[in-house]
């Protein structure tokens, strides 16, 4: 997630090319039919079809306020990894809030940024698509030089400080559990996506 926008855009057009059919972690194709479906558990999460149910249902209010929403993370990121910052060209420069904020570069990157969420989030019951588009995803970031898996994890707590913010009184505390661990997942697969990379990467280099 620390890259240029042409890169980002680059890696979610490649993910979107190698689109897979729903598998048979997915529950009727991302719906779910009837009631008696919600008490089964959804495995490759740990998480249950009730709160992948829920979890889809919430995340509507996200996409409605995308940009507000990436917009918010990243500022919170830059707050706590300001080292970070210096990473992106277009606004590495900026110190305030406000001016972070309104910076279209950042804007848009943002917005690039959420799309890649919103992916995988609304298709969070197909598990072999989801886990090729964010293993794509990590892997794409090892072209920027002192990218590591760890950037990454650094995403964590102010991608929930900002849907916490959108959601408002909805970001209950059975909600914080079901972002929670739905952003670890996501994290861990694009970390291990870059990781595999790198590894790749040294072996060709020892050859």
């Amino acid at each position: 997630m620390g890259c240029r926008n042409t890169k980002v855009v680059k890696a979610h057009s490649s993910a979107e090319a190698c689109r897979v059919k729903p598998s048979a972690h997915s529950v009727n194709g991302g719906e779910f039919a009837n009631v008696s479906e919600i008490s089964k558990t959804f495995k490759p999460l740990g998480m249950s079809t009730r709160d992948v149910f829920k979890l889809k249902q919430s995340w509507k209010a996200i996409k409605r306020n995308m940009e507000e929403t990436g917009l918010e993370m990243f500022v919170r990121l830059f707050k706590s990894n300001a080292s970070l910052q210096t990473m992106f060209h277009g606004f590495k420069h900026l110190h305030s809030d406000d001016e972070l904020r309104s910076n279209e570069a950042l804007e848009h990157h943002a917005t690039l940024v959420m799309t890649t969420l919103d992916d995988a989030i609304t298709h969070i019951d197909n598990f072999d698509y989801v886990s090729e588009v964010l293993r794509k995803t990590g892997a794409s970031h090892v072209r920027f030089a002192g990218f590591t898996p760890e950037n990454f994890w650094n995403m964590k707590e102010p991608f929930l400080e900002a849907v916490k913010i959108t959601l408002g009184d909805r970001y209950t505390d059975n909600m914080e559990a079901i972002y929670r661990t739905t952003i670890t997942f996501i994290l861990q697969t694009m970390s291990d996506g870059i990781q595999d990379e790198l590894n790749l990467l040294k072996l060709g280099t020892q050859v």
